[in-house]
Order: structure tokens, then sequence, then C-alpha cells
């Protein structure tokens, strides 16, 4: 069986981005970097709005505020570029540019479901709020990972995560700190219809 993981880089009050910021906060370290090289193969899951930005960061445009790219976003992208993904989109045009992409227009979740029923392989999400709470919502989410950068951008923070989400139970499956400061947290989700019961007196 197929699994899907919801992959999360957040600061720590849950921004997925700031203005003015380069990419990883500027706050990678080694520990990390070479996590993320250790990864295994995976296929990406994303909406459109994160197509067209990192399909328009592999075709060489900079983030607004950095006149280039740092080395490590430079892999980051590379590695993206090189790996398969799939774009839910009813508004982007076939064919799409970035390489190994592959445009599906009908309903996401149901096209989930079914890519997750073919065998065994690993599906994660990256960006696409949206397209995350839809997954969840639908029961179809096996791991629920966040890494979590030692930053707070109340003042520049741009795209809360968990605005819109449901009420979810999360079981730790998983921790790790990298570099004495950045804290990686996996958790098992269970979507709940209803905040539990309150403890008895």
């Amino acid at each position: 069986m197929s699994e899907l993981l919801v992959d999360f880089i957040t600061s720590l009050d849950g921004y997925a981005s700031a203005e003015g910021w380069p990419g990883f906060w500027g706050l990678e370290g080694p520990e990390y970097l070479a996590w993320l090289g250790e990864q295994p193969e995976v296929t990406y899951l994303m909406g459109a709005n994160t197509y067209r930005l990192m399909s328009g960061f592999a075709a060489g445009e900079v983030p607004d505020g950095q006149d280039e790219f740092r080395p490590e976003e430079e892999a980051s992208v590379d590695t993206l570029t090189q790996a398969p993904k799939v774009v839910f989109s009813s508004s982007l045009e076939e064919p799409l540019t970035w390489a190994n992409s592959t445009l599906v227009r009908g309903d996401a979740v149901e096209a989930v479901r079914e890519m997750k029923a073919r065998g065994a392989q690993l599906y994660s999400t990256i960006g696409s709020l949206s397209l995350c709470r839809s997954l969840l919502r639908a029961g179809l989410v096996d791991r629920f990972r966040v890494v979590m950068f030692p930053v707070i951008t109340g003042a520049t923070g741009a795209e809360r995560i968990y605005d819109g989400y449901p009420d979810v139970a999360l079981r730790m499956t998983g921790h790790r700190t990298f570099d004495g400061s950045i804290q990686l947290v996996e958790y098992k989700p269970r979507v709940l219809d209803h905040p539990p019961l309150a403890a008895p007196a």
C-alpha cells in the first residue's frame, strides 16, 4: 500500500514563509542539509500556485529580496526538478514546462485515493496548503511531518499553515533535532469529528 506524507517546513509560529527572508529562513545547518539529501525517492503532489512558484525557481527566477540563490536553495530546487511531480489544477495548460511534471485536472482527493491504491509508493506534498487540508479531511494522510525552524515571523510571516484545518489528534511517531536548533516532529494524524470529551472530574 502506498503512503502519503504531508510535509511542512515552518517557522515556530506556523508560517510557511515570510516576506524578505531567504529559503529555510537562512537557518539551515549541515545536519539538516545532510538529512535532506538522504530522503527516499518520492513523488511530490502540489497545486497550481506551488507549481507556478517552484517551476519559476527552477527556471531561474529568484525570490523577491534576493539577488541570487544560495547553494542550499539551488540544491533543493534541483532535487525537486529531478523528482516525479503530480500537479492538480484546472487552470494550468499542458504541456507543463517543469521536467517530470504530470497534470491532473480531476478531483484531487479521488485521484490521490486511486494513486495510493495502485501499489507501494511514497507520496509527499510540497506547499499546497489547500490540497493538504483536503487530503487530510479525506483521511488519506498517513504521516504528518513538520520541521520547525527557530524563528518567529509575527511581523513578516505569510501563509498561515493551519488556518481552516479541522481538529486533528496527532500521535507522535518520531522526532529529531538538527544542528541543535531545528526540530522535526512526525505524527500519525486522526481527524476528529468533535473535540474529545472532557476528562471525568
